[in-house]
């Protein structure tokens, strides 16, 4: 069975009602990333979302049902998209074969129990299943992690191998390439590559649950030596070529998962 929840029904190791009450500010769909995610669902006319959290990346032109443990996740999404099902992954309330794809954003290193919610995906769909997702074997490949590693080791330990996620899904998988472009809108810890000042808002780093998971003095350390060498101009000297690089080649993946051997 899945772990118990949290308070406000968030199914992993973070409560969303206690630090994603401005998620839907900073966590917006980015256009690039959202044509690649709704490439990969192909034709499909009816789409589950898992983990739908306050609906980015949900397509506008195909039937959508969500599921989202987390009430103020829920209460997040805007008027126009369909509610979201209070429900966990790892026990979907549908029949076999109910939807033409699924989807899931950035959602699995909540889940607890990865094969049993995948199983669960692959039970429920009848064609692609589509998982944006980290690789954690590359977290570390980023300036972020020359400031607090701290962030970068907590989610290299909660995003799954992709291997094992391509084991789980079973059948064939794709593994594609997520290129973060210079103004991202969503605001996960990479689509601030080239704008260093974003991580100086409290607010924009708990829009990325690690941040929460780490020490508030280890946070106060970072604070004060990114804004030095913002202010001195060591990280431009270091970095500061990111600041023009119109796209950023991080940890982003997108593993679809096909019926078929």
């Amino acid at each position: 069975m899945p772990s118990p929840r949290q308070q406000d029904g968030s199914a992993g190791d973070v409560d969303y009602g206690k630090i994603g009450g401005t998620y839907a500010r900073y966590r917006q769909p980015d256009p690039i990333i959202a044509a690649q995610i709704h490439a990969a669902l192909g034709d499909a006319r009816t789409v589950l979302n898992v983990g739908a959290g306050t609906g980015s990346y949900e397509p506008e032109d195909r039937e959508v049902v969500a599921v989202e443990p987390s009430a103020a996740m829920r209460a997040q999404r805007p008027g126009h998209l369909p509610e979201a099902m209070d429900a966990v992954a790892e026990d979907l309330p549908f029949p076999d074969a109910a939807f033409d794809a699924s989807m899931s954003t950035v959602s699995l290193h909540q889940w607890s129990d990865l094969e049993r919610g995948l199983a669960e995906m692959r039970r429920v769909t009848r064609g692609p299943v589509v998982l944006l997702v980290c690789d954690p074997s590359v977290m570390h490949d980023y300036w972020l992690a020359d400031y607090i590693p701290e962030v970068r080791d907590n989610e290299a330990r909660r995003f799954p191998p992709i291997e094992r996620i391509g084991r789980a899904l079973g059948g064939k998988t794709r593994v594609e390439k997520v290129d973060v472009p210079l103004n991202c809108r969503d605001g996960f810890n990479e689509a601030y590559y080239g704008r260093p000042e974003a991580f100086l808002d409290p607010a924009a780093r708990l829009a990325c649950s690690s941040w929460s998971l780490v020490p508030d003095a280890v946070v106060e350390r970072f604070v004060t030596d990114l804004s030095r060498d913002l202010e001195n101009g060591t990280w431009d000297a270091r970095y500061g070529h990111l600041r023009t690089q119109p796209y950023f080649d991080g940890p982003l993946r997108l593993v679809v998962g096909t019926l078929g051997s």
